[in-house]
Order: structure tokens, then sequence, then C-alpha cells
């Protein structure tokens, strides 16, 4: 009778707790209930019931992609599908994805205790990753029910959207209340994330058993800035495409929001702050400034794979347009800069499904009149590893960007890391492959991509999910096995 459920053999282990650049030593992994119980070499093949030869690739920690959007502009229930099943391709086995109530998404308001159960309930059975949410608290009412979503749902992790103080998902809005379908009473701005702000905090001191890992994410730009260059931009007719979009959001719009969001979590006494997807050197720039004027403030620095492949010129099109938006090269330069100097805490794909029919308007060349956001997961971990090790970034960072850390921020501690008694989520990943992105091949229901014809150098032949073989020989295997994942117990 076998021991061992599963054995891959003869993979070169990746750990993020190795030196940069060390050797990884060609080893087996044995499973068993889903957990690595063995890391070791020559372990017997006749003792597994299921033996998958590594082939001598790189094994990665499965990718914790801290920031996806499911079912923002698709149903809920087909998005999880379609877009884990990206997920996989991409080497992610765990997808942390943004909610909140308002246009969009359930296309509902209300309460979080009416509104959250049924999010739980369109995603059941459809994930071929593993998942959990974060919030968005959207009115006074949801910070009231921080507590309940800890303790109830384990959910840890919440957001602010700062610039819907005058602005859509896509451009300007003439009625915040409408589009975030919230009591016409209130306002979400400043005074909103403050309280915000003071919800988690207090929830951390009622609840300290949960305490180190309730966090607050930002989306960091400011809505009047924003405002004020859009109408520039659309009075230039110089500018056109991703471009003009660039200088209507422009990058000192996000380091003044990561400034103000930095003062407000030094107020409110809220020391777990994530600043997402950071875009520009200006972001970054402010970021780490409020980093050294707040060091009892434990901030977070996020990057998109998106940001870092992509810039104005280069992403294919329109299909690009995404908030923060796609900057000039020098900022994506920039942004290596920072990811080389260990300046930044994760890299996530921000994917976001919009199908073709959705993103273009009637005129498929006007970027503002285009939807925002796109999807990418399937492009993280064979386009980090792929342009990092030209720009040498070990593959034991590329472990700590995509897995380890923010699985340790976001409270998921049985993931990270290629270890015993750590779940088996591991990506295969052959460092020598070249291949090209062609929307075609992807298991999302996207149709496009910005990437489009970039040359890749590096990709995911095999995705493990807690030891299922979701992904192998190019195509997903088997059912949906991915599990809901309450955090902080």
């Amino acid at each position: 009778m076998a021991t061992t459920e599963l054995l891959i053999t003869d993979v070169r282990v990746v750990r993020p707790d190795d030196p940069d650049n060390a050797t990884p030593a060609t080893t087996d992994i044995a499973v068993n209930d889903g957990t690595i119980v063995r890391v070791a070499s020559g372990q017997s093949r006749e003792d597994a019931a299921t033996v998958v030869d590594g082939r001598g690739l790189l094994a990665f920690p499965g990718v914790v992609d801290a920031h996806q959007h499911w079912g923002i502009y698709n149903e809920l229930p087909a998005d999880t599908r379609t877009e884990s099943r990206a997920s996989a391709q991409g080497g992610v086995t765990t997808a942390l994805t943004y909610m909140r109530t308002g246009q969009y998404y359930l296309n509902k308001g209300g309460p979080y205790r009416e509104f959250f159960p049924e999010v739980l309930s369109a995603a059941s059975g459809n994930a071929y990753v593993d998942y959990a949410f974060h919030l968005a608290p959207m009115m006074s009412q949801h910070i009231d029910e921080i507590p309940y979503l800890v303790e109830e749902h384990g959910v840890t992790s919440f957001k602010i959207f700062m610039f819907y103080g005058s602005h859509g998902l896509h451009g300007r809005s003439a009625s915040q209340s409408e589009f975030l379908m919230t009591p016409p009473e209130e306002r979400y701005d400043l005074a909103h994330f403050e309280f915000v702000m003071r919800g988690v905090q207090a929830a951390r001191e009622a609840l300290p058993d949960y305490a180190d890992h309730l966090s607050l994410s930002l989306h960091c730009e400011t809505a009047e800035i924003m405002t004020a260059y859009t109408k520039l931009v659309e009075q230039d007719p110089s500018l056109s495409g991703l471009r003009a979009y660039s200088r209507s959001r422009p990058p000192h719009s996000e380091g003044l929001a990561v400034t103000i969001a930095s003062y407000l979590a030094h107020e409110t006494g809220l020391p777990n702050i994530n600043l997402l997807h950071l875009s520009s050197e200006k972001a970054l720039d402010a970021a780490l400034r409020m980093a050294k004027t707040f060091p009892h403030v434990d901030f977070r620095r996020e990057i998109t794979v998106g940001h870092l492949l992509a810039d104005v010129d280069t992403a294919s099109g329109i299909g690009g347009k995404v908030n923060p938006p796609l900057r000039e090269r020098e900022d994506v330069e920039a942004l290596w800069r920072h990811v080389l100097a260990d300046e930044v805490d994760w890299v996530v794909s921000d994917h976001a499904c919009c199908k073709d029919e959705l993103k273009f308007g009637e005129d498929r060349d006007d970027v503002f009149v285009a939807k925002s956001g796109f999807g990418g997961a399937e492009y993280l971990l064979p386009g980090l590893v792929g342009e990092g090790a030209k720009r040498g970034l070990s593959p034991q960072r590329v472990a700590k960007l995509t897995s380890w850390n923010p699985a340790r921020r976001y409270g998921l501690l049985t993931k990270g890391t290629i270890a015993e008694g750590y779940d088996a989520d591991i990506a295969l990943v052959d460092p020598t492959a070249s291949w090209t992105v062609r929307a075609a091949d992807s298991e999302s229901t996207q149709e496009y991509t910005p990437f489009e014809g970039f040359d890749m150098t590096a990709r995911v032949t095999d995705t493990f999910v807690r030891g299922h073989h979701v992904f192998a020989d190019g195509k997903i295997q088997g059912d949906p096995v991915g599990r809901y994942l309450a955090r902080g117990r």
C-alpha cells in the first residue's frame, strides 16, 4: 500500500528564505492530504500512489496573487471559473480578489451581512485555485460590520478607493451615491477614509488574536487632480491613447494620495497599511518618504506585473487602460530599480477580465470611453521570472515577491513556501522556454491582452493546488478544487 499520495520528483526547489542566487537543489516533494510532508532527494517511487516527473524544472511556491477582481465585469460564478483557470495557467494557486458593493460586481448596495454570503455562494464550487476576498467599506454601516466580517467570515483585509471622490471606475462620475449605491446623505471622501481606518484599528484592538493580520489597502489616486488634468488632456489634440490616459491621471496624483493616506494612518494609529499597484517613480518616492516619516506604520508596497512589463508605447492598444494607468518607459525602469533595491513587497496581476465587447466603445481608439482593467494572472510568474532574470532578480526574490510576502501579510499561514507542513501549492517553471503571448491561448474569456505579441523567456508547465494537479500539458485538468480561505483562524 502506497504511503505517499503524490511524489513530485527531480525538481529544483526555490525557497524564499534561501540566500539570493543560491543554486536550487534538485530534490523530491512528497504530499499527503494536500500538505507537503517531505522535501528530500532519493524518495521511493514505489511508495507513491502518483509520481510526477519534475524534469529538472524550477519548483516555485504557488503564487499568492494578492490583487484580482473576479466578477467585476462578468457574472461572479462564471468569472470565478474561467479566471481561476487563467490563474492556474500562470502558476497562481491562491487568488485574493477585491469585492465591494455598488455598481459592477453584484450591482447592489446594502450591508455586508446580506451581501457577502451571496458572494461566497456565487464563488463556491467554481474556482480552480484557492481564494479569499478583500472587502471595501463603502458606507458607515460597513465600518460597523468589520468585526463581524473578521470573526464570522475570516476577512482580515479591507480597502479604500481614494479616487472615487469624484470619479467612477472609468472616469468622471456625476453622481457618487448612485455609482456607489450608498445613502445620499453620506460622502465617500477623506473623512470616510479616516473613519474606515479608525474602524479597522478598533477591530484590531477588540480582536487581538487577529490583529497582526488585519490590514487596510489603499488605491492611491487623488480625484481632484485627476478631474482637472482630464479636462486639460481632452483639450490637447496632441495626446491620445494610453499616453493621454496616463497624463489625465498624472503620477503626482498618486504621490499626493499616498502622502494623505499615510498621514491618516499616523493620525488613526493604524499600523498595517498596504499601498496598492504603485505605478510610478513619484508614487514609490512618496511611499518611501512616508515610511521614513512614520516608522511606526508598517507600510507594504505593491506593484503589478503589467506596470513592470508594459508602457504606454509597448502595450497592445487601449486594451491596456487600467487604474492607475500604464506609464512612460522611464517609470517602468524606475519600478524595476525599486524592485531590485528590495523596496517593493509583492507583485500582483490586478487581474480584471473585461471582454472585448464591453472593454471598447464604438470608437475603439477613444481611451476615455474604454473600460478600465484587464487580465494578466497568466503572465505574472513567467513574466517576473523571465524579465527578472535579465535584470538580476534572483528566483528566491521572485518567490518572496509572488508568494511568501503576500501570504504572511494577509494571514495565509499555510501558503508561501515549499516546506514540510505547508500546503502543496507548487508551480513548475521552465526558465529557458521561449514563447509569444497570444490572447487566444489564454483560459480567460477576455479575448485580447495588452501583452499581445510580447516575447516571454520562462513558462509555467505545471500547477498544483494542495497537491491537485490542476494544470499540466498546457491544459487545465479536472474539476474545480479551489477552497474559500477564512483567514486569521
